[in-house]
């Protein structure tokens, strides 16, 4: 079955469920690994994730997918919070965790760097705007990015 296809009826099943229990759906993927395929569901809510909420969560899910079964290959369900480093992809994101310190990667290097460290400012007309030590804004195209995650510090 499509990547794409799997996605998107995943999103419409889990999606109600995630609602009703005030979590975000910060990702899904449908990948395969090695030999394995693997239906990975990211989800978060104020003050985190709890593995009970995880649980929840896949049982739901797990009955709506054997319900409709729109997988035919074998695959692992796996439910999970986006982790400290979480990714930002939706616009929201870009202003919910503005003033956080990220890290972008980008597709083609800037001044010689591919990966940006700075502080998150927020998201414009399509440009992702960090302060950047040393350097000061950058205004980067969000088409240029491969990935923007929040920065892990220790």
């Amino acid at each position: 079955m499509a990547k794409n296809r799997v996605e998107k009826i995943t999103e419409r099943l889990v999606m109600p469920i995630i609602q009703n229990e005030n979590f975000e759906l910060v990702d899904l993927e449908y990948k395969k690994e090695g030999s394995n395929w693997y239906l990975r569901i990211y989800i978060d809510k104020p003050g985190g994730i709890t593995l009970d909420d995880c649980q929840k969560v896949s049982e739901q899910l797990g009955e709506e997918l054997d319900r409709e079964d729109p997988i035919s290959e074998n695959y692992f369900l796996e439910v999970s919070s986006p982790g400290l480093d979480r990714p930002l992809k939706k616009d929201s994101d870009f202003i919910r965790f503005a003033g956080e310190i990220v890290e972008v990667k980008l597709y083609e290097a800037l001044n010689g760097n591919k990966v940006i460290e700075g502080e998150l400012v927020g998201l414009e007309e399509n440009m992702i705007k960090i302060n950047v030590a040393n350097v000061g804004l950058l205004e980067l195209p969000k088409e240029k990015v491969a990935l923007t995650r929040l920065a892990v510090k220790f």
